[in-house]
């Protein structure tokens, strides 16, 4: 377990931290602040099985993980939800763009065209968390400023149960 928390990572990767966690714990507030514009009525909208489950859902994963980031703690474990998180949307949203239709069952925004350039600009956030995350999945919290650095060690006695 140890092992997972360690990092040697720099103190700057607080910025990523900050920047990555920021966004998904303002986008998991939204999500139930505004139900119908992005939670569960934008679920709705692209095709998202169960929105009524899934946006409270989806919005409280962006909120926990969003935080756990933020402050370093188990900072690794909560990239991986937020990983997925990231990956639906980019699957739901940005790939009908690219194909120009509807794509596994999500729906296509209405936009001015649809295409590759058109993908990668709709996409530019959600492709910067994505890479953020896989980022601090890599190289942890960073030695400062984060609680992972500062988890204690665990002893020959704290061994998991045998």
């Amino acid at each position: 377990m140890r092992r997972l928390l360690k990092t040697n990572a720099p103190a700057a990767t607080v910025i990523i931290r900050l920047m990555v966690g920021g966004v998904f714990l303002v986008e998991g507030i939204l999500k139930f602040l505004y139900p119908g514009e992005l939670g569960a009525g934008r679920f709705a909208k692209i095709g998202i099985l169960s929105p009524e489950v899934m946006g409270p859902f989806v919005g409280g994963i962006e909120i926990v993980c969003g935080a756990l980031v933020i402050i370093g703690l188990l900072t690794r474990f909560a990239a991986i939800p937020l990983l997925i998180d990231i990956s639906v949307a980019l699957v739901s949203t940005k790939m009908p763009i690219l194909f120009g239709q509807g794509f596994w069952g999500f729906s296509l925004t209405k936009l001015p065209r649809y295409g590759l350039l058109s993908m990668l600009h709709e996409a530019r956030t959600d492709l910067c968390m994505w890479l953020g995350l896989v980022f601090l999945l890599m190289v942890g919290a960073g030695r400062k400023w984060s609680l992972d650095a500062r988890l204690p060690a665990p002893t020959q006695n704290s061994a998991l149960i045998r």
